[in-house]
């Protein structure tokens, strides 16, 4: 493969040409700095490959989603969330003897330090989930800082990976309690992975919750559609903060909030607010269309359009899939899946969407099946964050295992003031 040649102030440099295995090329700047001065300037790191990476692939043109090789399809047909977890992390899918073992050690450790109780007590009822959700998973550092070292060992890891994925279900129902003023429910042992978090979400004495196996099923193919995707802005997140060496909790940590956003994990709400809004009549299909073309308008339409996926993202397709599923099983009225319907026609009809490459994504079928299981819009995002856990610790392994090993630092252009004096002011305070 040919080298690409920068020509600067006349002198000719070589770059070397590095090629993925999904076809991608990018050109190795590594040491662009040193051997000409020069940085590059990527605002979003849209065109900048920060990594290389073994976990998940995009073919963002034929719209094709694979996790270590295999089509997310498959594993959401057959695969379970905790063996897609298992997979994502350790490269290949568990035999019998390691799935039996890795489900007994997430059944152990489900339950949370009982002092950690405390501090859930010491949130405000109106704390948002996903905040309470943050804050007690940088928590797990403080109440087990045994399962930690400076230096990446394996069998720590090991037991911090199964401990998160185990405890991110525990945490984020008893965040859910707590917004509305409910007791903690313990997990059962006697439960999967997705049934037990149903459990501790909705169990009440007084009305007992009887885990219904067909939204267990939806929920578990939810987790699995969101496990990974890529260099997101979480994924990302996870990796920098992971970069100073900090421990895999704290990281995590910082990716949630990441997840937090409204361009990220927290769209799907936006697209049940505009949906909504169209169902109220304070807004129609024909208005957030034009009002979407417009280039001088603020407004956009949630749940469409994607960096990478320049046609239908797969994730959509079997969202929406699943939501027709979960209709037709239960003979159940969800007003905004037709809204949504409609307004996905409309604009699939549209040229300008198309010549964009603007298609629905994964965001806009995600919050509708949420409510159809039943789930508030308060937890929605929690949800994606239990999904993605075990990508971020997939990515967080992989890059500790990389050689070299190099803390994040990226650049900047400086575009302040240049030099200049100090003048005291007359009034100093």
């Amino acid at each position: 493969m040919k080298d690409i040649i920068l020509t600067y102030h006349g002198q000719e440099y070589r770059f070397p040409l590095a090629a993925g295995t999904g076809g991608e090329r990018a050109i190795d700047i590594s040491d662009l700095r040193t051997r000409t001065g020069l940085i590059t300037y990527d605002v979003g790191f849209q065109n900048t490959a920060s990594c290389t990476s073994a976990i998940t692939h995009i073919d963002g043109v034929k719209g094709t989603l694979r996790y270590r090789g295999i089509p997310v399809e498959e594993l959401v047909r057959q695969s379970s969330f905790t063996e897609t977890a298992y997979l994502l992390i350790y490269g290949r899918l568990p035999g019998m003897s390691e799935r039996q073992a890795f489900s007994r050690d997430l059944t152990e450790a489900s339950l949370v330090h009982e002092e950690m109780l405390r501090f859930f007590d010491g949130f405000p009822q109106t704390a948002h989930p996903m905040a309470v959700l943050s804050t007690m998973v940088n928590a797990l550092s403080v109440y087990y800082p045994q399962y930690y070292t400076d230096a990446f060992d394996s069998d720590i890891f090991d037991i911090m990976a199964v401990r998160l994925i185990s405890k991110i279900r525990t945490i984020a129902a008893y965040a859910y309690r707590h917004s509305v003023g409910e007791t903690f429910v313990y997990p059962r042992h006697d439960l999967r992975y997705c049934a037990n978090l149903l459990h501790m979400m909705f169990h009440c004495p007084v009305r007992p919750y009887e885990v219904d196996p067909e939204i267990e099923n939806a929920l578990n193919r939810l987790l699995i559609i969101h496990a990974d995707h890529e260099q997101s802005c979480s994924t990302s997140t996870v990796r920098l903060v992971g970069s100073s060496r900090v421990n895999l909790y704290s990281s995590i940590c910082a990716g949630i909030c990441a997840l937090w956003g409204p361009l990220h994990g927290e769209a799907s709400r936006y697209v049940i607010d505009m949906l909504e809004s169209i169902r109220e009549g304070r807004t129609s299909i024909g208005w957030c269309i034009e009002e979407a073309k417009k280039e001088d308008s603020p407004y956009r339409l949630f749940g469409f359009g994607h960096r990478i996926y320049k046609t239908f993202d797969p994730r959509a397709r079997m969202l929406k899939a699943e939501c027709e599923r979960l209709l037709g099983r239960f003979a159940v009225s969800e007003p905004l899946i037709d809204i949504a319907l409609e307004l996905e026609e409309a604009v699939l009809e549209d040229d300008f969407f198309l010549e964009r490459g603007i298609y629905p994504n994964v965001d806009f079928y995600s919050g509708i099946l949420c409510r159809i299981m039943g789930i508030p819009e308060s937890m929605f995002t929690v949800l994606f964050a239990i999904g993605r856990i075990p990508g971020w610790i997939a990515q967080w392994k992989e890059m500790h295992d990389s050689v070299p090993f190099r803390i994040g630092r990226p650049r900047q252009i400086y575009v302040g003031n240049r030099e200049r004096d100090y003048i005291e002011t007359s009034d100093r305070g």
